[in-house]
C-alpha cells in the first residue's frame, strides 16, 4: 500500500526531528576555553577542506541541474555571496575564512595541499554524491538544509531572528570563543560579519525550496534518507576530528 503523502508541515517537522541531532559531543570543547591553537588548526583544517573552500562550487553543480526559476535564483544568491561576497563585505567567505585564520596565526599554507582524515574523505564523498544526483532536491537539502543549518533550525523556524544592527553585530564578534580565549583580533573576524549580513531569513528559504517543491512521499522520502545520512557521516566525521585533536567525551 502506497504511504500518503506527508503534508508541508509534517514533512518539515520531519527534516527538522533530523537538524534537531545536529550536535556533537566535542564542541562545547571545541567552543570553550580548554582547547590549544594546534587543536583548533586540526578542526579548522579539515572544516575547510570538506566544504568551506568548496561551497560554491558545490552550489553551484545544483544550480546546473536547472531546478525551478525560484529555486535558481535563491541559489545562485547564495553562490553569488559565497564566491564573491558582493552582498556584504566585497570578498569570497572562503577567503574571509583564510582571513581569519591568518588571524590566529595559521598562513594560507596550512590550509592548501590538505590531508583529509578517513571520516572526512567520507563524509565529502558524500557531499560531491548528492551534489551530482540527478535530483536536484537531494543536493539542495543536503547542502542547504543539512550543511548550512545546525541545531538551531527549529527555534529559528518558529521565532525568525531580526536583522542585527552593527552595534549587535560587533557585540556578538567580542562574545566569539575565538575573541574571547584566543586573543583573535575582531578586525579578523569578517567572515562572522558577513554571515551575520546576509544569512538573516536563509533557514527559511532552504526549507521553503526543498518542503515547496517535494510534491510525492516518494520523493520526501528520498530526502529524508539523504538527511539521515548527512548526519551519520556527519557525525563520525565529527568524531574522527575530535579523536585527531585528542579529545574525549
Amino acid at each position: 500500500m502506497t504511504q500518503k503523502r506527508l503534508t508541508p508541515t509534517q514533512f518539515r517537522n520531519q527534516l527538522l526531528a533530523v537538524m534537531d541531532k545536529k550536535h556533537h559531543w566535542a564542541w562545547p570543547q571545541f567552543a570553550g576555553s580548554a582547547i590549544s591553537k594546534a587543536q583548533l588548526k586540526i578542526h579548522f583544517q579539515q572544516e575547510y577542506g570538506v566544504y568551506v573552500r568548496d561551497f560554491p562550487v558545490l552550489l553551484a553543480r545544483i544550480h546546473g541541474t536547472n531546478p525551478p526559476m525560484d529555486v535558481r535564483r535563491k541559489l545562485a544568491e547564495n553562490i553569488f555571496e559565497e564566491d564573491t561576497g558582493k552582498l556584504s563585505l566585497g570578498k569570497s567567505h572562503p577567503e574571509l575564512f583564510l582571513t581569519m585564520m591568518a588571524g590566529l596565526g595559521f598562513q594560507n599554507g596550512a590550509f592548501g595541499n590538505l590531508t583529509l582524515l578517513p571520516a572526512s574523505r567520507r563524509y565529502r564523498t558524500w557531499l560531491d554524491q548528492a551534489t551530482l544526483n540527478r535530483i536536484w532536491l537531494v543536493g539542495t537539502a543536503v547542502m542547504t538544509i543539512f550543511v548550512e543549518g545546525s541545531i538551531n533550525d527549529r527555534q529559528e523556524l518558529l521565532h525568525p531572528s531580526k536583522a542585527r544592527s552593527k552595534r549587535e553585530i560587533e557585540s556578538h564578534i567580542k562574545r566569539h570563543p575565538l575573541v574571547r580565549f584566543h586573543g583573535l583580533s575582531p578586525a579578523y573576524m569578517d567572515l562572522s560579519r558577513a554571515h551575520q549580513l546576509v544569512e538573516n531569513g536563509h533557514r527559511h528559504d532552504a526549507y521553503d525550496m526543498v518542503v515547496n517543491h517535494t510534491t510525492t512521499r516518494q520523493d520526501q522520502e528520498t530526502i529524508l534518507t539523504a538527511l539521515r545520512k548527512s548526519l551519520r557521516l556527519w557525525l563520525v566525521y565529527r568524531d574522527g576530528i575530535a579523536r585527531a585533536c585528542r579529545l574525549t567525551p
